[in-house]
């Protein structure tokens, strides 16, 4: 079983950056392949970026490439998503999640297990 819970979200204007957080319980954490996502009310739940176990093989949607930066540090059980340059566009709750080595990136399904979110806001 695995916890998340993430943190770091905020109001900001557009080109400022965040940093999120999502800590995770439980001794495997390093074996998982990390994910993060975000949602609006009504949305479905967009793929944002993904992180192997190893750290050394990243996942992007194409909007968000050169802007947001995905790693993990496995001694610590957290996975960040850095942010910058933000837009508007990027406004919605923000939610990270942990599914098995062989998880393809941008599928929700394939994780198992999903923190409750952190709400970004980006004004023009």
């Amino acid at each position: 079983q695995v916890q998340l819970v993430e943190s770091g979200g905020g109001l900001v204007q557009a080109g400022d950056s965040l940093r999120l957080s999502c800590a995770a319980s439980g001794r495997t954490f390093s074996l998982y392949s990390m994910g993060w996502f975000r949602q609006n009310p009504g949305k479905e739940r967009d793929f944002v970026a993904a992180i192997r176990w190893s750290g050394y093989n990243t996942y992007y949607v194409d909007s968000v490439k050169g802007r947001f930066t995905i790693s993990r540090d496995n001694a610590k059980n957290t996975v960040y998503l850095q942010m910058n340059s933000l837009k508007p566009e990027d406004t919605a709750v923000y939610l990270c999640a942990a599914g098995p080595s062989w998880v393809v990136p941008a599928t929700p399904a394939d994780y198992d297990y999903w923190g409750q979110g952190t709400q970004v806001t980006v004004s023009s």
